[in-house]
């Protein structure tokens, strides 16, 4: 039988930032629901952040991560600042692991595919944390490229993240908030009719545009100002309920879909209790159980099953 949910379900998100150096990215990532940063370019340390040690490896970078995902208590959000920076520790990585000088060493392009191949297992294990029911913001530094249209004449300048062409897709595919910040500078006419640049201010274009990539998928506007405020909320700041009129039952399977959870690791946990039998059918609990119960210790059951995890690995 089908378990049908209605609405909308919340959930952990996946946010990339970019934009030029020097913009506020890390700051902006920071105003995230108790973040930890694993600051792979060293650019926090004048920031009042909670951080792992510097991983100075691809393969200690993913044991890190891995171990964040088994350890869901640790933080609400995680921060990898910068995917640039994590991208050359992949290269550095796949160029030692087979003995290469560079990518471009490898002839016709190899080297840049077994590139997208590696980064494609960091991206595995953040949807590791993100199913432990942690958030999961991505920065990345911003450079101009030339753009040229088949169709068209001439060509124009357009941002993108400071990525290979093999590696930026993969990242702007995976999250669900692709936000761009940079200085919008403000031109004034003068009685000469001279047109000048007066001040500026610091922005988020959420929606995508000829001169750079941007998405999401909250209904955010095209253009705010550069403020955790105008993005909070996309991130869930912890075990958010649904609201009170909701059945108790709705309530925890929209919970299982937030953490990633299965009816059947549920039924485990409820049985080994003792308090139904094994296999009985979550639908068939009584509503005064679900809500006494399941939806009371919901944070207790949920790390019982994060521990069984790690012992089945």
């Amino acid at each position: 039988m089908l378990n049908i949910i209605n609405g909308k379900i919340r959930r952990p998100v996946k946010a990339v930032i970019y934009g030029p150096e020097g913009i506020g990215k890390s700051t902006l990532a920071s105003g995230a629901p108790e973040p930890l940063f694993i600051d792979v370019e060293g650019g926090t340390a004048q920031m009042d952040v909670q951080r792992v040690e510097r991983p100075e490896t691809w393969e200690a970078l993913i044991a890190v991560v891995k171990e964040i995902a088994d350890t869901p208590e640790i933080c609400r959000t995680l921060v990898i600042d910068t995917a640039d920076w994590c991208e050359m520790l992949c290269v550095r990585y796949i160029c030692r692991k087979y003995r290469q000088t560079s990518l471009e060493s490898f002839g016709y392009g190899k080297g840049y595919t077994i590139l997208q191949e590696a980064f494609s297992k960091l991206l595995e294990e953040l949807d590791a944390v993100l199913a432990a029911g942690i958030n999961v913001v991505v920065t990345a530094h911003a450079k101009m490229r030339k753009q040229e249209l088949p169709d068209e004449s001439g060509a124009f300048d357009r941002w993108e993240m400071k990525l290979t062409r093999q590696v930026a897709p993969l990242l702007k595919e995976w999250c669900d908030a692709l936000l761009f910040l940079n200085y919008k500078t403000l031109v004034v006419t003068t009685e000469g009719n001279i047109r000048k640049a007066q001040g500026g201010r610091r922005v988020i274009y959420t929606s995508h545009h000829p001169c750079w990539d941007a998405k999401n998928r909250h209904g955010l506007p095209e253009e705010m100002d550069l403020s955790f405020d105008n993005i909070a909320s996309l991130f869930i700041s912890g075990d958010e309920q649904l609201p009170d009129d909701e059945a108790p039952l709705k309530k925890v399977q929209a919970l299982l879909k937030q953490y990633s959870i299965s009816e059947q690791e549920l039924q485990k946990v409820v049985s080994d209790k003792g308090k139904y039998p094994a296999g009985t059918a979550l639908s068939e609990y009584d509503e005064k159980f679900i809500s006494g119960w399941v939806l009371k210790y919901w944070d207790r059951i949920r790390t019982i099953i994060f521990d069984e995890r790690k012992k089945d690995r």
